[in-house]
């Protein structure tokens, strides 16, 4: 669960931006009912998850962790029976037809707890690394995976074949900077990865919603999303408006609060954004000073930029 924790932007979020309701109503829980059943079908490889009754799988006899807070077990299993539980398990076959726990025995408890009877799992042969990462490496290339799936699976090069973000951004032919975009939708609240996975929110949203430290504050502003279907640009201004009132990010730096943007500049703004289709700001101080800052990420943004001035 997300940590709870007051950090910066909190305060006074209701009364900036209005009660967002509704959102539950669109929530669905993730089920994995499309995945097979621990002795119904074996799956092709140790990348596809299982779904495998509880009373099949045992607890790992040489888990690090000997106590688990309960307070925290409640929370999780309210969580998974609200919306399923988002990030599969990790087994291994044992004699018997059944199943050890690698790592997730926390998140099995939960579901026991929670009143579920299959859990979905990974399961992999251990020591088995090569077929192991071939495998996970295999399944991300498929096109039919969520953004959660695809940072998942990152997650499991790293943790569970030992691969560092560049090793694991050359075995699956994509840029460090994407493998490091899609491993920090992780950091997001369960709330916010579900929505993700199953669609209410896009990545683009996801992007914005890591702008924002305090986890509750990310809760909130995707339950405005998922309610009144803003969109990326409109989640954008939410946050700009926090951003310039009276509370501003942890993350910014120390130093006077910029007045709230209105009437011209609002309209410049806007104007600058919609003309060339950039991350164009507008910023003023109670003294009427500002700045106009336009941000790129490539050289062919800033060519692009001056074309449209020229033209």
């Amino acid at each position: 669960m997300a940590n709870r924790e007051t950090r910066g932007l909190g305060k006074g979020l209701s009364a900036l931006l209005g009660e967002a309701t509704g959102a539950e109503a669109f929530r669905k829980p993730v089920g994995y009912i499309h995945k097979h059943v621990a002795g119904a079908e074996t799956p092709a490889d140790g990348s596809d998850v299982l779904r495998i009754p509880v009373e099949m799988i045992a607890p790992n006899p040489f888990q690090p962790r000997q106590s688990f807070n309960q307070e925290g077990l409640e929370e999780l299993a309210a969580s998974i029976r609200a919306l399923g539980l988002i990030q599969p398990i990790t087994v291994r076959r044992i004699p018997g037809g059944r199943y050890q726990i690698i790592s997730g025995e926390r998140r099995y408890r939960a579901c026991q707890m929670a009143g579920m009877t299959m859990v979905p799992a990974y399961v992999r042969d251990a020591g088995e690394r090569g077929m192991l990462e071939m495998a996970i490496v295999e399944n991300i290339q498929r096109q039919d995976l969520d953004p959660i799936e695809i940072a998942m699976s990152y997650q499991r090069l790293i943790d569970e074949c030992s691969l560092t973000q560049e090793q694991m951004a050359e075995r699956v032919g994509k840029k460090r900077v994407s493998v490091t975009n899609y491993l920090r939708l992780l950091r997001l609240p369960v709330k916010a990865q579900h929505d993700l996975k199953v669609g209410l929110i896009s990545v683009g949203h996801a992007k914005v919603l890591l702008g924002v430290e305090n986890p509750a504050v990310q809760e909130e502003l995707c339950d405005m999303v998922v309610a009144e279907g803003l969109s990326v640009r409109q989640l954008e201004m939410l946050v700009r408006r926090m951003q310039l009132s009276g509370e501003p990010l942890k993350a910014r730096s120390a130093g006077r609060v910029p007045a709230a943007l209105d009437g011209q500049y609002l309209r410049l703004q806007d104007c600058l954004q919609d003309r060339f289709g950039g991350d164009v700001s507008v910023r003023r101080s109670a003294s009427g000073k500002g700045s106009l800052t336009v941000r790129f990420r490539s050289e062919a943004d800033v060519e692009k930029f001056l074309q449209l001035l020229d033209d």
